[in-house]
């Protein structure tokens, strides 16, 4: 592993609390990853400020002053790349993105989407996973490739569903989950414990042939 730590870009659209999490993690002595920059697709994402409070560079890219997916997207790609990082992490960042954008950080771009991914990809999966009636939910975090919420999983965290949950509670259990999970991954892909080859996800140099579970890293 190289002594200096890996430069991350983290792409958001609001709040920014899983950003929060990320910068927080690196006080630990492990963390082998340094946040170099945070873009906004919204101007008013509170996580801009976030970053600002701890002297990291900020951008804002506003999808809404183009007129065409592909050029905001290599708008994005221009900063993203001025800053050299060797991992793009989408934080609740709210765009779908074109195959022009994710074979361009193809291996080296993570998102965290909250379920147990193959179940509910797409939005609103908190409501979905009440109505289905399930008995535990989380969230995933994977590699971005083309297809949506489809890229191969590295990392699963996992909450129970009880009988009084509605979707702030559900919502709040798997927030928790997050802020420890995605700093970890992060962390591991930093570490060069995680990378991408051949299409799948791959751990300590073998092929990840299940997601990594939050409960036997912590």
């Amino acid at each position: 592993m190289s002594s200096s730590p890996l430069r991350v870009v983290v792409v958001i659209s609001g709040n920014g609390s899983n950003l929060q999490a990320l910068i927080d993690y690196q006080q630990q002595p492990d963390c082998a990853y340094q946040i170099v920059k945070v873009i906004s697709n919204r101007p008013n994402a509170f996580g801009l400020q976030r970053a600002q409070q701890h002297d990291i560079a900020t951008a804002v890219v506003d999808h809404t002053e183009f007129n065409e997916r592909e050029t905001f997207e290599q708008a994005l790609i221009q900063h993203i790349d001025s800053a050299k990082p060797g991992l793009v992490v989408l934080a609740g960042f709210m765009r779908i993105l074109t195959p022009l954008f994710t074979g361009h950080y193809l291996g080296r771009m993570f998102n965290i989407h909250p379920s147990l991914l193959p179940k509910f990809p797409g939005l609103n999966t908190h409501q979905r996973a009440l109505d289905a009636h399930e008995h535990e939910h989380g969230l995933s975090i994977h590699f971005v490739t083309a297809e949506l919420d489809g890229g191969p999983i590295v990392l699963q965290a996992r909450v129970k569903i009880h009988p009084n949950d509605n979707v702030e509670t559900l919502q709040h259990k798997v927030h928790q989950q997050e802020h420890l999970a995605y700093p970890i991954a992060v962390n591991l892909f930093a570490q060069q414990k995680l990378h991408f080859a051949n299409q799948q996800a791959c751990y300590l140099g073998q092929p990840l042939l299940q997601p990594l579970q939050l409960e036997e890293l912590v």
